[in-house]
């Protein structure tokens, strides 16, 4: 079965053919970086990590961008709230971003361009939008997109345009032509950040940023373009309407859209305040935990957020470790991957199935341990699975450490104890056995030897 992925474009699964062969080019719109991430963001950027690791499967050459926004009227009201440089609070941002992906394992993206590095190809592109009547300058100095010249605004989001403006409203200072012209680009006010333009210095309007930044890393023309639900509508509408006016056609040719995350029925998000940070999280749970729990809904649907769910992905990562443990020689190379979960990734990257997949391998492998079979090309199907989703990526021996006690001491404890019985101390080997006990930890005695979990 061939790669198909749903195109939010055209509202149906499509075959996925790139534009070169071989070759797939990839943007994805990233953080605009005032504050940690929260949970929502997590789940795009393991969304997407998938993605990548399974397009890199198939045998594609990916160019993966995703970009950082580091100027914004957010970024510029957090700086100056905590009395520091712009500079500074996006230098910081940045660095915690890294912090939290690395921890969740994603792969990074081989071109991350900021926005203000870009400032060349947003004015070059507005230009180009003026000089084509795509564009005006309104009363008040600002660079506005004339959406009613553009043919076709909202084939991404299906929204009809009359229904659009009968639902907004012009505010007195916008100096609009038409209540849904959006802003490419904001005159300098006094205090904030500014760049020269042919229309006086300024700063560009979000939408500009990704239009610019995605054709300057992939061309005119690309595969995929991706980002959350909502980002659908009205920014990746209007990406696609600034550049496919400046450029003459073209852009990105399938658009995939990962579901929101929701906390008792509501989309998680810091505008509704009703967000957990990734750091807040993973401080409770590994962060292995947060992405298998990620992993267990289709990427397209809603995702509800709660410890108990975390709870489940956590019992999950432990068998799949207890397995883990049990194989002699832990490699992911050398075996083809099952058929069902090739079909499964290939069928809109279906990590639920996928994952249902990994687990009846484990099944068949713990199985066959019990009955002391060879299990070596089962080992490494297993290991290649994981390797691709991401997970089961620590060490077996440490992965149940907890709080004062960890796996090194816990396998020492082990060896003692092996010791003691060889030598018929058994008395020795109880008291360790209790000891460990008293700690929470359950040691189970099998044909391949002492493993041991948490309780």
């Amino acid at each position: 079965m061939s790669l198909v992925v749903y195109n939010t474009l055209k509202r149906k699964k499509e075959a996925f053919v790139p534009l070169v062969a071989g070759k797939v080019g990839m943007y994805v719109c990233g953080v605009t970086v005032y504050d940690r991430c929260h949970v929502g963001h997590a789940r795009m950027m393991v969304v997407f990590d998938v993605i990548y690791r399974w397009l890199r499967q198939l045998g594609f050459d990916v160019n993966y961008v995703r970009n950082f926004t580091d100027v914004d009227d957010k970024i510029i009201q957090r700086a100056a709230e905590r009395g520091i440089a712009i500079d500074a609070l996006t230098d910081e941002m940045i660095a915690a971003f890294y912090e939290d992906i690395d921890a969740l394992a994603c792969i990074r993206p081989r071109h991350e361009p900021r926005a203000t590095a870009h400032m060349d190809e947003m004015i070059a592109m507005i230009a180009k939008l003026v000089a084509a009547d795509y564009a005006y300058v309104g009363a008040g100095g600002d660079v506005l997109y004339a959406v009613r010249n553009f043919d076709g605004y909202g084939k991404l989001s299906g929204k009809n345009i009359d229904d659009l403006e009968s639902g907004s409203r012009v505010e007195v200072d916008e100096g609009k032509r038409d209540p849904l012209d959006f802003v490419l680009w904001k005159m300098a006010k006094a205090g904030e950040p500014a760049w020269d333009s042919p229309w006086g210095k300024g700063r560009p309007g979000w939408h500009i940023e990704c239009s610019a930044m995605s054709c300057s890393h992939l061309g005119d023309s690309f595969d995929i373009h991706g980002g959350g639900m909502d980002l659908k509508f009205p920014h990746h509408e209007n990406e696609i309407a600034q550049a496919q006016a400046a450029n003459g056609g073209g852009f990105a040719r399938y658009w995939l859209h990962n579901g929101f995350v929701n906390i008792n029925a509501e989309k998680m998000s810091k505008s509704l305040g009703n967000f957990f940070t990734i750091r807040e999280v993973t401080e409770k749970y590994h962060p292995e935990v947060l992405r298998m729990f990620m992993l267990g809904t289709h990427y397209r649907s809603p995702l509800d957020f709660s410890d108990a769910a975390l709870d489940t992905a956590k019992a999950g990562l432990d068998r799949l470790y207890e397995t883990k443990r049990r194989i002699a020689d832990w490699q992911a190379a050398g075996a083809d991957l099952p058929p069902a979960f090739v079909s499964a990734m290939n069928d809109d990257f279906n990590t639920p199935e996928a994952l249902a997949e990994l687990f009846e391998t484990v099944r068949a492998i713990n199985k066959g341990i019990d009955a002391g079979q060879d299990v070596g090309a089962a080992a490494v199907q297993m290991a290649r699975m994981c390797a691709l989703l991401g997970i089961v990526q620590q060490d077996a021996g440490l992965w149940f450490q907890s709080g004062d006690v960890d796996g090194e001491w816990v396998e020492a404890k082990i060896t003692a104890r092996n010791q003691a019985r060889a030598d018929r101390d058994f008395a020795r080997a109880d008291a360790i056995r209790d000891e460990l006990a008293g700690k929470d930890i359950i040691l189970e005695d099998g044909p391949s030897g002492t493993t041991w979990k948490k309780a």
